[in-house]
């Protein structure tokens, strides 16, 4: 029988495949041949102790010179190993810790070791490096099986990277059929290796040219693989069918327009020009619109829902949470006014009705409001999840709007979308939005289904917004007069907030973007019920305090951010529900508890809260991480710029390549092991070109089919898990 990437790992590893599933979900030949190398020891010349500075990734072989087992003093049943060391010319230390294995390492032998260089008091060491014994009479090229190169696997579950290299190289010596989505035409334009030698080459390298050329080969392949996919849907999605919507001049929309306040920006303008064209089309529109924070994406939303409206449909507008759904409700009441009013005492005669939906409503309520949208009196509906449910049915939709996209997955964009095109073939619009820009390799590796707008300008009359950061490690007493400051604005008049990264003992918010580097994790942070009570109590005493967290009952949460919104209440101390869609003009000041805890995008998003009144706003980033680290880094960056895009970029730079696909990506996060969104922006666009050019002609290796198929199928098993 043939050997392939489908074949069970056990049938050619024998028993280390339970432990290879068990620490990295491997399961068949492919999964483990895909399991590529981090890195390279280059055998011809390693690394000398002479050399070494902190932070260096090393690989060198070195005499052991002693072995000591050495216990702590608060905890006997812990223990470190102290392995000193020698390359000939230099000594140094390994340590290890609980390692008992270690401990029995013999003084003499050779070791081939690799791990990070670090510092302990004041001296150069190696922290629990990986180490292999070198057999007696054995050489470093013995190890490199005729070639110059070893590689280093990632490793972890109890097998080290000898471990992973052992099980991959009995895979690679009986493997026979190697699956190869690329046609010819595209690896022989770009020079790029077959398969079965990417392979060979990143698993048995001679010479670093190599490994290198691999790379090249399998990042372009898993570029491709990903934009394949996204080029089938827009191939399906021209095949579908829409109903035009172009508008009538008479209409909601024209209405609407007349009695706007303001006149659009020049972006705004241009944008809803691009959707009024998508609408009128009967090919449905799939457009990604991301602005700045307080650039209008709104407007320019309910634009493209009343000219739906107008040409007889609905519009659906889907929201995270039931905190934004019901923020956008009464935002979109308020600036139809009359029109608002459809078949209601005082309606306008071009009115339609705002339903809203979600699923912590009342029966009757919910009831009046699946009645009106499936008899299509309701023309906008908007909702949370609620509006996925089988039993909610629309007359004519013609319009989905989903507002910050990151929040849904792919296959939840395309629920609403997938069942009106079931009941009659028709599909409706779709326009998908963010206000968290997103650097242009995403946005192809991630939405690369979509096509993309942007709103870089802020209408007139939005206020700067001040941003500080509040060191109290080495500043303690600033924090006293944060609160001072708050006291200040309420004297004036004015609201702020007051944002935490937790809301209890032992519950976080979900929505916190904890960075990646977060080097003072174990640090305590402080949460919104014992912060709330110590500031009533305390430094905020005599004010007017709300909660506010996305755990507290639907009617509850729509209580307290009425009363904030309405002025009758003075500091909204809350957790992230408030990042998005959130407009209370009278709030100019907002101190941020813990902002280390926050990612870079998500601290630009939250202070986008202040500021969008006619006073300036005022961003306090209260941290507690030491001077120069890399917390306080990314906070100094946050409070230096206030553009969006540019710190998007940073955000995406800093923040793991899973981070950066995101949670709700995850059938494309998991296919990405060399390839980064991040700095591969010309292979991504080049494997686009390859992979429209690919389907569009025919050409579509089997291989291809099945690598596609993995892609979505994997986007789905995450999305009915989480379901």
């Amino acid at each position: 029988m043939a050997i392939d990437f489908d074949t069970r790992l056990s049938k050619v590893v024998g028993d280390s495949a339970k432990k290879l599933e068990k620490a990295f979900g491997h399961r068949t030949v492919g999964d483990l041949l895909r399991h590529f190398p981090r890195r390279y020891i280059d055998l011809e010349h390693p690394d000398s102790f002479t050399e070494l500075e902190e932070g260096q990734v090393v690989a060198f072989v070195a005499t052991v010179l002693d072995v000591k087992k050495l216990t702590f003093r608060n905890n006997p049943r812990k223990f470190r190993v102290v392995v000193t060391l020698s390359d000939g010319r230099a000594t140094m230390e390994a340590v290890f810790f609980n390692q008992f294995a270690v401990s029995k390492t013999p003084v003499g032998s050779q070791q081939l070791l690799s791990g990070e260089v670090s510092v302990y008091q004041g001296r150069l060491q190696l922290a629990s490096p990986h180490m292999r014994e070198l057999p007696p009479g054995k050489t470093l090229a013995d190890l490199g099986r005729g070639g110059g190169a070893l590689p280093i696997y990632p490793a972890g579950g109890g097998l080290t990277t000898w471990d992973v290299e052992r099980s991959v190289q009995l895979a690679l010596d009986v493997v026979d059929v190697f699956p190869e989505p690329l046609p010819e035409q595209v690896r022989s334009e770009r020079g790029l290796l077959d398969a079965p030698t990417a392979y060979e080459y990143i698993h048995r390298p001679r010479t670093r040219a190599d490994w290198v050329f691999a790379q090249t080969r399998l990042r372009f392949e898993e570029a491709f693989e990903v934009q394949a996919v996204f080029a089938r849907r827009r191939l399906d999605t021209q095949q579908r069918r829409a109903t035009a919507r172009p508008g009538r001049g008479d209409g909601i929309r024209v209405a609407f327009e007349q009695r706007l306040p303001f006149t659009l920006t020049e972006g705004q303008a241009k944008v809803a020009a691009e959707i009024d064209q998508d609408l009128s089309d009967t090919r449905p529109m799939h457009r990604l619109l991301q602005g700045e924070v307080g650039s209008g994406k709104t407007i320019v939303a309910l634009l493209a829902m009343l000219q739906v409206v107008d040409s007889g449909g609905q519009a659906a507008l889907l929201a995270p949470t039931e905190v934004l759904a019901t923020q956008h409700h009464r935002s979109m009441e308020r600036m139809l006014g009359d029109l608002a009013k459809g078949g209601m005492l005082g309606g306008a005669d071009e009115a339609t009705r705002v339903r809203l939906l979600t699923g912590s409503m009342g029966a009757k309520a919910r009831q009046q409001a699946l009645l009106d949208i499936v008899s299509g009196e309701a023309g906008i509906v908007v909702g949370t999840h609620a509006l996925l449910e089988e039993t909610v049915q629309f007359a004519d939709l013609g319009l989905v709007v989903i507002d910050e996209q990151h929040r849904f997955g792919v296959e939840q964009r395309s629920i609403l979308s997938d069942r009106a095109a079931a009941a009659d073939g028709v599909s409706p619009h779709v326009l998908v939005m963010t206000a968290t820009p997103i650097p242009r390799t995403i946005a192809m590796t991630v939405f690369g289904d979509l096509e993309v707008s942007t709103l870089r300008e802020l209408p007139a009359g939005r206020q700067p917004i001040q941003t500080n950061v509040v060191p109290v490690a080495e500043q303690p007493t600033w924090i006293d007069r944060a609160w001072q400051r708050v006291h200040e604005e309420v004297g004036r008049g004015r609201q702020a907030y007051v944002v935490v990264s937790r809301i209890g003992e032992a519950v976080a918010d979900d929505d916190v973007e904890p960075p990646e580097d977060d080097e003072d994790e174990k640090r305590p942070t402080v949460g919104l019920v014992e912060l709330a009570e110590a500031l009533e109590q305390g430094p905020l005493a005599g004010l007017r305090l709300g909660r506010l967290h996305g755990r507290m009952p639907a009617d509850e949460k729509d209580a307290v951010m009425s009363a904030f919104a309405a002025g009758d209440l003075d500091v909204l101390v809350a957790t992230t529900v408030v990042e998005v869609g959130v407009d209370v003009p009278n709030a100019t000041m907002m101190i941020l508890m813990d902002a280390d805890r926050f990612g870079v995008s998500q601290l630009h998003q939250l202070r986008g809260r202040v500021g969008r009144g006619s006073e300036p706003g005022l961003c306090l980033l209260v941290t507690g991480s030491p001077a120069g680290t890399p917390a306080r880094e990314r906070l100094a960056a946050v409070a230096a710029s206030t553009d969006g895009f540019e710190l998007s970029r940073l955000d995406a730079e800093l923040r793991r390549e899973g981070d950066v696909l995101g949670a709700r990506q995850s059938g494309v996060r998991s296919s990405l092991k060399l390839l980064s969104v991040v700095r591969d922006e010309k292979v991504i666009a080049s494997a686009r070109d390859a992979a429209v050019a690919a389907l569009s002609s025919g050409d579509v290796p089997a291989d291809l089919e099945a690598s596609i198929r993995r892609l979505e199928e994997s986007e789905r098993a995450d999305y009915l898990e989480r379901a």
